[in-house]
């Protein structure tokens, strides 16, 4: 049972599956087991680390409430993967190292927009009119978020941290495209303002909290519907931005490849979002923060890190992790250690063979700051099956 220990200090239990896992992030999921309305258990993923308020790679089930900074500011984060007809032999260095610049050229990292006059502009039409009703309401929002123009022009751009664009092989030589982003500065604008309202509810009704980043939104309260509107408005924006980058990087990709076909559905799954669901005898409000959803036949993506291997999965529908698994190999040291404890050369020396960036300012997604992508699929077998395993040979890193 890969269930490696059950911690039981709380109101509800916390069910881990992982035997490496740091006391802070011990103690934040200790914490959210104890507010009231944590539906059953809470799951920590093979891949849990500490994260703000909630635990990173949590499956947090609740009972007409929702905790919005266990959602995180990157809502609707995931990725997205598809097949190409290409196999390996169409790819020389010299074809990948044109393709890494292209897909930097046509596809804004960071905090990069597009031009007016090349953004995706009928990709963003459809969500006019939603947001347009969450700025009335909520005004603040756009302030939090900078020019009324920036969604749009965002529409299709990766962003920074650990978001990243790979090229990879699989285990056959087949080619693939995978990609991982979010929301952008307007998910982030959203998150950051309900977040803080919910703060705000807190202290307003003088409710005690082990930390003020579980601060929580009840049904029926000011702003619960309007943070579920924003919520639902906020993953739309991300499937469709990860969408319209895939059509970029296509149109990239055909610049310098042989002609290609894409030959699989593409793969687009969430991993910080929130959804209705039934587990364990009621419907509640599932908040996956660092984790896909892996029902029966579900198929989902587990990255490894710049230099590991990543996984296509199907899920097998577990109760026990609310039907969830792990979204990556997790970080096992802070973007700051990782900057003390790496140099240049041992970047160099972990992405040996993947056209990427290896200079001090991606330093702190070397390899090495993660933990083992075996270890984590290892600790995941009940809740996942392979079905393809791939390594990059190219990484554009936000």
């Amino acid at each position: 049972m890969p269930v490696k220990q059950v911690l039981t200090e709380s109101r509800v239990p916390v069910k881990v599956y992982t035997d490496e896992i740091e006391g802070s992030a011990r103690q934040q999921l200790l914490n959210v087991a104890t507010l009231p309305f944590v539906h059953h258990h809470v799951a920590a993923m093979p891949d849990v680390h500490t994260g703000i308020g909630a635990t990173v790679g949590s499956v947090i089930a609740t009972h007409r409430a929702i905790i919005p900074a266990a959602v995180g500011v990157d809502i609707g984060c995931g990725m997205m993967a598809a097949r190409l007809s290409l196999t390996a032999d169409a790819l020389d260095e010299k074809r990948l190292r044109l393709v890494f610049h292209q897909i930097g050229r046509d596809v804004p990292v960071g905090r990069g927009q597009h031009r007016e006059e090349r953004a995706a502009g009928h990709e963003a039409r459809p969500f006019e009119a939603g947001l347009a009703r969450i700025l009335e309401k909520h005004p603040g929002v756009q302030k939090a978020c900078g020019k009324s123009t920036n969604w749009a022009l965002q529409m299709g751009t990766l962003g920074g941290g650990n978001h990243f664009i790979e090229l990879c092989l699989d285990d056959d030589g087949r080619v693939w495209v995978m990609l991982h982003s979010g929301s952008r500065g307007i998910g982030n604008a959203i998150g950051t303002y309900f977040i803080d309202l919910a703060r705000r509810d807190m202290e307003r009704w003088f409710i005690q909290l082990p930390d003020r980043d579980l601060a929580y939104l009840p049904e029926g309260s000011e702003h619960f519907e309007d943070y579920i509107e924003a919520l639902g408005w906020a993953q739309a924006y991300a499937a469709r931005n990860r969408e319209t980058m895939l059509r970029l990087i296509l149109a990239a990709l055909r610049r310098h490849l042989p002609p290609f076909e894409v030959t699989s559905e593409a793969v687009n799954c969430h991993h910080n979002y929130v959804e209705r669901e039934h587990h364990f005898g009621a419907n509640v409000w599932v908040t996956r923060k660092g984790a896909i959803r892996a029902r029966a036949g579900d198929l989902g993506i587990i990255p490894g890190s710049m230099g590991t291997k990543s996984y296509i999965v199907r899920g097998k529908g577990s109760e026990d992790s609310f039907q969830s698994c792990a979204h990556g190999a997790g970080r096992r040291m802070s973007r700051g250690a990782a900057m003390k404890s790496f140099t240049r050369e041992d970047l160099a020396r972990q992405t040996e063979g993947v056209v990427c960036r290896k200079d001090e300012g991606v330093i702190d997604e070397i390899p090495g700051a993660y933990k083992d992508i075996d270890t984590v699929m290892e600790n995941q077998w009940d809740l996942v099956e392979v079905v393809h395993t791939l390594k990059q040979v190219v990484c554009v890193k936000g």
